[in-house]
This record gives structure tokens, sequence and C-alpha cells, in this order.
């Protein structure tokens, strides 16, 4: 019986098994990207028009990216109770909106409707949370291959619902509504305990390589498998049977990663955690004590002293001849012929809370760069179904689905690929942001352009940038400002994409698209009634007379998003430069 309770506790507290857990949680945290599947039965049930929906749409946006306070309250509450409040918050909104759309509850003024909105989404915001967070500090060595695979299904939550929908097969719409409010509210629920700090970084083992490339084919073929799936399904008529046999296969798919946690536990030839090549813990213990000894010297000469050439040596070296200098200035220093400066507040590297990181330089970078790149590619993603329309395409929802794909893909090689950049040569992982954003800088010329074939190729190259940044920003601010306040980090950066999304595409976007499609009706000889509208009264009018056809309809907006994407680029370089020393001190060790 005792053997039996050791392997349960081992099983329980095994990180692998928090982490599989945070994927599922995250495989229902999107719920934000099925509105468009919902919204037709809210307007059809209430007798919404257009700019009704739309309203309801950007309380939607605002409840997926408000994320502050769950933020806020990670750095004080346990995960299951964050958990718990998101479960209750996405049953509450999501839940209300299917008994007023089902008649079962009286209808509602339109600005309660939005607030229910909000509150359903906005639970969401509490599942991302509790994954990164738990998950980011189980796995603090590896956080770019965890932050984009959590991110990576979160994106790919939409197509996962939308499957297990198509499993019910109801004639009534409606239960979409209601399986939006119960299924991520019973996953919550069900999972709340587990997801969690474990004191992951003393699970180190050899094996975690082999059970990452798992997860990395899992991902994979995931993601090949869900395409096919809504290919199929788009062109095929398929009875009951076949889409109960292509779910059940999903599902093995999402359950097939546990088995690395089950391994783990019953492995024959467990490793003793002494043994185990662990973070080193002198290094865990000194740090803390480094960061809050009153008597620490900071010696802010050495940036001014040191030789040009010390950063280029290995770590060993280089760590030497700073060490070797410090001594000097120090001996100097106790002699009267250096004045030591002593710096208030941590340094990069170690933990900030948000005040703190306010007033970085790198935090705003980060900021603005996330603003300028993935706001840039919200506008693509916004704007897909009427820039395919607008090129002659009839097919539009394919783009939808594919993008969707390979923002999946970008989540999880951004992570990938950003992880080789830090582990194998210790360079700052910004650098694979700026790749991403470069790729988008061409997507978008693509796009302007309107050649044959653009938007496949477009839409290819902005998913995996878009994608990108969700795995490599997370990963970027827990490095430069610390896992412990992370929560609150992370859902601050997180306001630059409705930001970006409002500012791109609800404003300029629009704009220039109703702008080129009145100058066609002009030309056509049609009546405008309304000729002249300001930006801003653009962003609540809807006009579904007027059409523009032809790759100038979105000329204008993509090359201006390219150019964004080359500022974005140049102020990632310009991180990527003010934080190598960061990356050599935090990854260079490890090299050798």
């Amino acid at each position: 019986m005792g053997r039996i309770k050791d392997i349960f506790v081992t099983f329980f507290n095994n990180r692998w098994l928090v982490f599989v857990a945070a994927m599922w949680v995250q495989s229902c945290a999107g719920i934000g990207y099925l509105f468009g599947s919902i919204s037709p039965v809210i307007k059809s049930s209430l007798n919404y028009n257009q700019k009704q929906v739309a309203r309801l749409g950007v309380a939607k946006d605002l409840g997926d990216s408000v994320g502050f306070l769950a933020g806020s309250m990670s750095e004080f509450l346990p995960m299951w109770a964050l958990l718990l409040i998101g479960a209750v918050q996405n049953f509450v909104g999501y839940g209300w909106v299917w008994l007023v759309v089902t008649g079962k509850a009286p209808m509602l003024p339109l600005w309660v409707m939005c607030l229910l909105i909000f509150i359903g989404t906005n639970g969401e915001t509490y599942f991302n949370t509790v994954a990164l967070v738990s998950c980011v500090q189980n796995f603090p060595k590896s956080r770019g291959p965890i932050v984009g695979i959590l991110k990576g299904f979160a994106g790919l939550s939409g197509a996962i619902l939308t499957q297990i929908y198509a499993l019910i097969n109801s004639p009534d719409k409606a239960s979409l509504i209601f399986m939006v409010a119960v299924g991520p509210t019973m996953v919550g629920i069900s999972l709340m305990f587990i997801v969690r700090p474990v004191g992951g970084h003393r699970q180190l083992r050899i094996s975690d390589r082999s059970s990452f490339s798992l997860i990395y084919c899992v991902c994979l073929v995931l993601a090949a498998y869900l395409m096919g799936v809504m290919l199929v399904e788009d062109l095929i008529d398929l009875n009951q049977t076949i889409v109960q046999i292509l779910t059940s296969i999903l599902f093995v798919l999402l359950v097939l990663p546990i088995g690395i946690p089950l391994w783990l536990t019953f492995s024959s030839d467990p490793r003793p955690s002494e043994e185990e090549p662990l973070i080193s813990e002198s290094q865990n213990k000194d740090q803390p004590e480094s960061s809050h000894d009153p008597n620490e010297i900071i010696f802010s000469e050495v940036e001014d002293e040191k030789p040009a050439d010390v950063d280029s040596l290995p770590a060993n070296e280089r760590q030497k001849r700073i060490l070797q200098l410090q001594s000097r200035l120090a001996q100097a220093a106790a002699e009267g012929a250096v004045r030591i400066k002593r710096r208030k507040g941590p340094h990069r590297g170690e933990d900030f809370d948000l005040t703190q990181a306010l007033i970085k330089a790198d935090f705003w970078l980060l900021f603005w760069t996330l603003l300028l790149g993935s706001g840039s590619g919200l506008t693509v993603i916004d704007n897909l179904g009427q820039m395919s329309e607008s090129l002659g395409y009839d097919n539009t929802h394919i783009f939808v689905s594919m993008i969707s794909i390979w923002n999946f893909l970008g989540r999880v090689g951004g992570g990938y690929v950003s992880e080789i950049v830090v582990r194998d040569y210790a360079y700052p992982r910004p650098v694979a942001l700026a790749v991403a954003q470069g790729l988008m800088s061409i997507g978008h010329l693509f796009f302007a352009m309107g050649w044959p074939g653009a938007m496949y190729i477009g839409t290819l190259l902005i998913g995996l940038g878009y994608g990108a940044h969700w795995a490599i920003i997370p990963a970027t601010a827990s490095e430069l400002f610390g896992v412990k306040k992370f929560g609150a980090l992370y859902n601050f950066l997180t306001l630059a994409n409705p930001g970006g999304s409002l500012v791109f595409s609800g404003l300029i976007a629009s704009y220039i698209y109703d702008s080129e499609a009145e100058k066609q009706a002009k030309e056509r000889g049609e009546i405008i009634i309304k000729s002249t509208s300001s930006m801003l009264t653009k962003l609540f009018e809807t006009d579904d007379a007027l059409k523009c056809t032809g790759s100038i309809c979105f000329f204008l907006t993509y090359m201006l998003m390219s150019g964004l994407c080359i500022i974005a680029l140049i102020l990632s370089l310009i991180l990527v430069r003010r934080t190598k020393t960061v990356y050599q001190n935090l990854y260079g060790k490890t090299r050798t």
C-alpha cells in the first residue's frame, strides 16, 4: 500500500504531468476563436444588426486580452483558485448568453450582453496565466518550447472544439454556445489541482530531450490531422459514424502525451534526485543571496573598464576576466581611487515586479515590437475574408483554416528555434523574433501586390510570423524580468495585441478599404449616401453595400503593415544588442 501511495505522489508531482494537463487546459483556452461561429446564432436569435454584433466582437477581444487582473492575482492566489475563477467566469458569461439566446432567460440590453461576452471570454486569461506561470516555473531552462507549445494549443482550441461540436451533431445551433460554456469549465475544474508549480527545476533528466521530441511530433501530427479533417469535411458531406471516428482519433492524439509522466513514474530505473543533472543547486541558492545581500557591491564601472573583446571570449574565460577586473576595482575602491556606485532595484535576469519593469527600456522595446508585429498580423486575420473576396476567391474560409494551422506551427516552431538560439549559441532570443518579423514583412508585400498565389504564400508567412511572437515574447520576458511576477508582466504585454488590432485593423485598414470601395462605386456611377466619414466613425459603422474588388483594396494597408514590421524588426535588433551580456550570463555556462 505504501508503494502505491509513493507512486501516486511521484506521478501527481511530476512536472511533465503538469505540462500535459496545461496543454489540455490550453486546448479549451481559445474560445474567442469560436466567436465567428456563435455570432450568427446570436444575431439571428436576438435580431441584432451587424453593428451590434461588431460591438459584441469588441467585447470579446477585450475579454480575451485584458488579463491584467489575472496576472496580478497570480502573485498571491494559488493556481487552483485562479483556474476556478476562470471556469466560473466562463460558465456564468457564456451560460447566461445561452439562456438568453434560447429564450430561457429574458432579453437583456446590448451593453449587458457585451458585459457577459467580456466576462466569459476573460475567463480564458486565467487559464492562460495558470498554464504559463506554472510551466515556466517548472521548466525554467526550456522556456521557449514550453511557451510555444502551450500558446500553440490555445491557438488550436477553436479547431478542436469545432470538431467536438461536430461529434454532438445537434440540430440546435445554440448548443455550440452551451458547449463553450460547459466544456472549458469542466476541463478547468477537473485539472485545477494538477496545474501548478511543483519544483520542476529539480526534476531535470537526460530523457527530457526525447520527451520534448515526442511532444513536438504530437504537435505536428495534430496540426496536419486537423488540417486534413477540415479539408475533408469542407469538401465531402460525412456521415456521423465517420465524424465519430475522426473525433476519436483527435482524442487519442490529445491524450497520447500522458505516456511521458506515466513512463517516468513507472520507469524501472528511477534515478535519485541527487544524481540528476539539475540546475546547479549552489547557483540557485547563491542567486537570491547575492541579489538580496545588503553588503553586495555592484561595480557599474566594470562595463566601462572591461576590454571590448571580453564579450567574445568563451564563458569561463570571460567570467574569469570580469572577476579579475572586479577584484582590481575593489582594491582601488578600498584605497579611495575609485568611487563605487550602488544600483537600486533588480538587474536584468532577476525578478522584477511590474512597476520596476515599466521603467526599463527593454520592457517597452518588447511591448512596442509586440504591438507592431502582432498588430499587423491581426490585421491580416481580421480582414482575411474580405481580402480573399476582393481577389476573387469564392472559398474564403479555407484561408482562415490555413492561417490557424500556420499560427499553431509558428508558435511551436518559434519556441523550438529560439531555444536553439539561446541554448547552442547563448545569443539573445529576440533575434528569432526579428527573423519572424522579417518574414511577416515579406508576407505583407505579397498581400499588397496581389500576385497569383499570393494569398497562399502570404497566409503561410504571416501565420508563422504572428504565431512566433506568442512563443518568443513571453519566454523573453521571463528571462529578462524573472518568473516571480511573470503573470503580471505577461498580461501587461498582451495589452499590445488589442491595441495594435484597434489601430491597424479597426481604423487604418477599414478606412482605406471603404475609401477604395467608394472610389469604385463612384466610377460605376452608384450613389454614395455616406461619402465622407472620419476614421473613428468607420470603426463603429457598417455599410454592407460598399464592396471593393482587386488588390488595390488592401495595397496601401499592407504596404504600411510591411513598413511597421520592418520597424518592429529594428526594435528587436536593438533589444538583441542591449541584452547580449544577459543571455551570455544566463546560457553561456551551459555551452561549456
